[in-house]
């Protein structure tokens, strides 16, 4: 069984809103037509798979600016480790060196 839930939010007319549909469906209908709702996702559908009466998922494809420990992540923290090897590092103990190094 499928739900179709509209969303109208209020917006001052200068904004644009684009008014998105969801769709929920239940747990049994995910695992049966698992690919059918992952290619909605994928096209922007936002899906909902609901499990009981307590208890709701969202189905959302994930991108690589969504993964925190994507490629330049990684590189960033590998410099990091090897600046603090090689002991280029500022030590701050105290609130103000703290609001010092964070210029507030």
């Amino acid at each position: 069984m499928e739900i179709n839930v509209k969303f109208s939010i209020f917006v001052p007319s200068r904004y644009t809103l684009k008014q998105d549909i969801m769709l929920v469906i239940s747990s049994r209908e995910f695992r049966q037509n698992q690919r059918e709702y992952f290619e909605r996702a994928d096209k922007g559908e936002q899906i909902i798979v609901q499990r009981g009466k307590d208890k709701a998922y969202v189905l959302t494809p994930i991108k690589e600016e969504d993964v925190y420990f994507n490629a330049e992540m990684v590189k960033r923290i590998k410099q990091s480790i090897k600046q603090v090897e090689e002991g280029k590092v500022k030590k701050v103990s105290t609130p103000e060196e703290i609001r010092d190094l964070l210029g507030l």
